[in-house]
């Protein structure tokens, strides 16, 4: 049983810099796997429909997604769970985090802006990770860079190796669809945002007059040339060298009028990496071990506004997760059960009775959890990889209505247990600092604490650095430091002291005069 339903896996994020059409792709990879039946209206400012993946009040009032959204399905005997992040750069940590939870990623390019800022970041971490990535270029439909300088530019700005397993015929007006290589077929380009075309055509030999008769002559005649020079210049595709995050089979579509989707989704299911091994700070978890394990890798307070709940995201690694049972809380030490995990379909839920590795499942929290959090059967481990990053940006929380103090803290407290943004507390005046990425963030969770906890504050911006976590062998000197520098600790969620400097050039001084202690710009120190 655990072999057959570990085979038949595949857990996913989908990235992109955002307008890449990433949200777009994810409801249409949901259309084609029969979770959903019709295409809503992509996301903007003017149209105020959303998009399935997106349920949070800000993200329907900005037109952008902001948490990370998780979405179950089953297709041709596969079960999928895709991880739909946050595409804005201000959210890339909750990005950073849910990839920790994945066993391979789609990477969304635009195929007229081509390599942009945030793809970068978050090759990053995939490459950190060595996650298997496929790449879907978009939007053929309007006009855009060739596909071939697209390709270069994947592999120089991206240092990755690319491999087509479609190419584009024409591109914008003249888009006449692809050829699939990898399937040897014609798929013919046919505009529809609501309904689900099939019109391919067998062409196992390229020379065939058929595609000549299917998209003209001038057209084959290029394609010819191009696939050609595909097979001189990229190598075979292999699909270990995916799966070892060498290779990275490239996809070209449309995901606004479901073109080139299913062949994206076929290949996916069929090549893509089943549920694989994680590190923890014990051992390596093997994926078919007979006893459960998972990790908490997002939290979400007030998921459902009728119902003010707070869901702790669960990846189970190995095992088995079963209804009712009593699992062991390794950071707390203590025995925990679950009445009513439940499953995800967008912003729908329904209860499970088990999970498998590769499931993502929802559990009540009553402020047990934290990210990173690990269960387990009995064995006292804890999963690796889920660091929290310095921040960018510092302001202090300052409270607008001292009548609602106990909100305003309860509101600030699940908010960056969420990891919306980072916490640090200094013990002098117990003043709250919160640190982000950039400042949609603060906006983000001013609108929650007024929304959602009936609280208001105001952000006091102050002249902070970075965070820098430290360690030290000498004790007496790690006292020092914290006696004469503590104006600028603060504690972290966890209470590890978190070193804020002022300037880049205090920081410098610092660091010359104790040198016996390593700072760090990440909490999970192995990770530089």
């Amino acid at each position: 049983m655990q072999k057959k339903e570990l085979s038949r896996r595949r857990t996913f994020g989908i990235i992109s810099h955002p307008d890449a059409g990433k949200t777009t792709l994810t409801e249409k990879l949901l259309l084609f796997g029969g979770a959903i039946h019709t295409a809503g209206a992509v996301k903007s400012n003017k149209i105020r429909k959303t998009a399935t993946s997106d349920f949070m009040e800000i993200e329907k009032q900005r037109g952008i997604s902001v948490a990370t959204s998780v979405m179950g399905f089953e297709y041709d005997g596969y079960k999928i769970t895709i991880l739909d992040t946050p595409g804005h750069k201000d959210f890339a940590e909750d990005t950073y985090r849910t990839l920790t939870a994945v066993d391979s990623v789609i990477l969304v390019v635009d195929a007229a802006k081509g390599v942009e800022e945030q793809t970068r970041k978050l090759m990053d971490v995939c490459r950190m990770r060595s996650t298997p990535v496929m790449v879907f270029i978009n939007k053929l439909d309007r006009e855009g860079r060739e596909p071939i300088a697209l390709l270069d530019e994947l592999e120089s700005e991206l240092g990755i190796h690319t491999r087509p397993l479609t190419w584009p015929i024409g591109m914008g007006r003249d888009f006449k669809g692809v050829y699939n290589l990898y399937h040897r077929r014609l798929e013919l380009f046919s505009p529809s945002k609501t309904e689900i075309a099939d019109d391919s055509v067998l062409i196992e030999d390229i020379a065939s007059p058929v595609l000549d008769a299917q998209v003209g002559d001038a057209a084959a005649s290029k394609l010819r040339e191009e696939l050609e020079l595909i097979e001189a210049m990229y190598e075979p595709f292999d699909v270990e060298h995916y799966r070892d995050a060498y290779l990275a089979p490239v996809f070209f579509g449309s995901a606004l009028n479901n073109f080139g989707v299913k062949d994206l989704l076929q290949t996916f299911v069929s090549i893509a990496p089943s549920p694989q091994p994680r590190e923890t700070s014990a051992r390596v978890v093997q994926a078919d071990e007979e006893t459960f394990t998972g990790f908490i890798f997002k939290i979400h307070a007030n998921l459902d506004p009728n119902h003010r709940a707070r869901i702790a995201f669960c990846r189970v690694c190995s095992g088995s997760f079963e209804r009712g049972k009593f699992y062991r809380h390794t950071r707390l030490g203590k025995e925990v059960r679950f009445t009513s995990p439940t499953a995800f379909m967008a912003n729908e839920r329904s209860v499970v009775d088990e999970a498998w590795p590769g499931d993502v499942i929802g559990l009540h929290d009553t402020g047990n959890f934290k990210i990173g959090d690990t269960l387990t059967e009995g064995e006292d481990l804890a999963f690796k990889g889920i660091p929290s990053f310095s921040p960018e940006r510092f302001k202090l929380v300052v409270n607008r209505d001292p009548f609602k103090s106990k909100q305003l803290e309860k509101g600030i407290q699940q908010l960056t247990d969420e990891g919306v943004a980072q916490l640090f507390v200094r013990q002098q005046g117990n003043e709250k600092i919160v640190g982000t990425v950039g400042e949609l963030q603060y906006e983000v969770i001013l609108f929650r604490l007024r929304e959602e906890y009936g609280a208001t504050a105001d952000f006091r911006p102050l002249n902070i650095y970075k965070a820098f976590w430290f360690t030290g062998e000498d004790e007496e000197e790690l006292k020092r430091f914290m006696q004469l520098q503590q104006r600028n600790i603060a504690y972290d969620k966890d209470e590890h002291p978190v070193y804020l400097p002022e300037g880049s050039w205090s920081y410098d001084v610092v660091r010359e005069n104790y040198k016996s202690i390593s700072f760090h710009s990440t909490s999970e120190f192995k990770m530089e």
